[in-house]
């Protein structure tokens, strides 16, 4: 008897737990879609960003979802980071070096198996040639938002404006279609400066967005209308004319973090919140990695203090002020919240705040009805997360392209107010934090944002509905492929 041929999806995250959770949410969101006419291989770099919990993650994905299955990569250590080149710099270089075991792997399967499609993250372009050479149609997976999207996809064109770097450009605002315009100075840190190689590894990324068969992103049509229909219309890749890849928003996609250990610890949060009145609370945190300086610590709870609301804060240990980054890439280091924290602060606030080390249950606590405000630095994971809970935001971005999503926040969602943030440093003042809790939690203004939250609640929930925007997009991605 002749053997059927099977037919599979390739995927390729980005180093990284956040960006393997949410390639793996697609898979599975893809596996529910087509009631499981493909398997599904993840491949998955070993190096860099490695993370304890990625083991025990796959291991649990293996086990539940049999159709899904992963393939590491031997190790590449050759790349130390040295003191001249930015880590972004070395995240590319890695990537770059997993080319020759990417193209063994896809040869490998196409012995065994018909490649579907090669779906990468944005950061792995490198691997589309391989892909490409070998007829396999390549996709992307895109996991922040259109608005980004239309911001890189025209960046080429930016580029070829101007000769200097944008961090030297104080006061310039740059205006790409589907995006307000953005200081030159808060664009992503990775195309900062024209010294760094990682602002020309951008810039070949950016190039190759218009050549995928198509871009899978994490958002939905009603959420982001104008950037998507940038992107749909053509108008941010200004080379192609009117034939641009096709766009498939099939958003909300939202992952459950990683628990670390202490997390039976941190979840005692939740009892907390349930004790107190509907809408009162205004919950503080910064990401997996977002953390500040004690200065800036000590600003935030002197505003939680005179702002007289109820708070959740998740506080994440202190960055050194001298290197200048509002993150923190290893998480697991011991310390004291007395310690970083102005003297007296628990004591004085416990009837009506609560401080955790770390790590909150971000999507639990997000959906507990005594929360009434999100105090976010922009990743749009976080954003997403608010908006599906309905819960209205504080926006203060610290890195990456979070500045371009609290642009799309506050003026296309409307879902936020923003801090303003010192210009050089962006530094907040403790006044500042108090201002923009009042006005959250008191204003008209407020209330506006917080009904504005609620219906675009209902349309994230409609999106994924039977007829949602959402839904038809992935049936007409996965009717793509049948039709192959």
């Amino acid at each position: 008897m002749e053997e059927t041929t099977t037919t599979t999806i390739v995927m390729y995250p980005a180093p990284g737990i956040g960006h393997i959770i949410s390639m793996v949410e697609l898979a599975k969101l893809l596996i529910l879609q087509q009631q499981q006419h493909f398997s599904i291989t993840i491949l998955l770099s070993t190096g860099f960003f490695d993370n304890p919990s990625i083991d025990s993650y796959i291991n649990r994905i293996s086990t539940s979802h049999p159709s899904i299955t992963f393939h590491r990569f031997p190790s590449v250590t050759a790349l130390i980071r040295s003191n001249t080149q930015s880590l972004a710099a070395t995240g590319f270089k890695f990537i770059k070096s997993n080319n020759i075991n990417v193209e063994s792997k896809l040869r490998q399967i196409s012995q065994t198996s018909v490649i579907k499609c090669f779906i990468i993250d944005l950061f792995c372009s490198s691997a589309m040639e391989i892909a490409s050479t070998m007829g396999i149609p390549v996709y992307y997976f895109f996991t922040s938002g259109a608005a980004v999207l239309a911001l890189y996809s025209y960046f080429p064109k930016i580029h070829s404006e101007t000769t200097a770097s944008f961090i030297e450009m104080v006061g310039v605002d740059i205006v790409a279609p589907g995006n307000a315009s953005l200081n030159a100075v808060l664009m992503p840190e990775m195309v900062l400066d024209r010294e760094d190689p990682a602002y020309w590894e951008m810039l070949y990324m950016c190039e190759h967005i218009s050549l995928a068969k198509g871009i899978v992103v994490n958002t939905f049509l009603e959420l982001e209308t104008i950037a998507v229909k940038a992107i749909v219309d053509g108008t941010c890749f200004p080379d192609l004319g009117s034939n641009p890849p096709p766009i498939y928003c099939i958003g909300p996609l939202i992952a459950d973090p990683q628990q670390p250990d202490e997390a039976k610890d941190n979840k005692d949060c939740l009892s907390w919140l349930d004790k107190q009145p509907s809408k009162t609370v205004v919950y503080l945190c910064f990401g997996s990695r977002g953390s500040f300086s004690m200065a800036q610590l000590k600003e935030i709870a002197e505003g939680l203090e005179r702002s007289g609301h109820r708070f959740l804060w998740v506080v994440k240990r202190p960055i050194q002020e001298h290197l200048g980054m509002n993150q923190v890439h290893d998480t697991t280091v011991e310390f004291e919240l007395n310690s970083v924290l102005p003297s007296g602060f628990i004591e004085r606030t416990k009837e009506r705040g609560l401080v955790v080390r770390s790590w909150a249950p971000q999507v639990e606590v997000l959906s507990r009805e005594s929360v009434g405000g999100f105090v976010s630095h922009c990743g749009w994971n976080s954003v997403l997360e608010g908006v599906v809970a309905g819960v209205p935001m504080i926006a203060w971005p610290l890195y990456a392209e979070q500045h371009v999503n609290r642009n799309v926040m506050v003026e296309d969602m409307k879902v936020a107010v923003a801090v303003e943030q010192r210009e050089g440093d962006m530094f907040v003042s403790g006044e500042e934090v108090e201002k923009r809790v009042r006005e959250l939690v008191d204003s008209e203004r407020g209330r506006e944002i917080r009904e504005t939250s609620l219906k675009l609640k209902d349309m994230a929930r409609d999106a994924l509905g039977k007829f949602g925007s959402s839904t038809k997009a992935l049936s007409n991605l996965v009717q793509t492929w049948n039709d192959n």
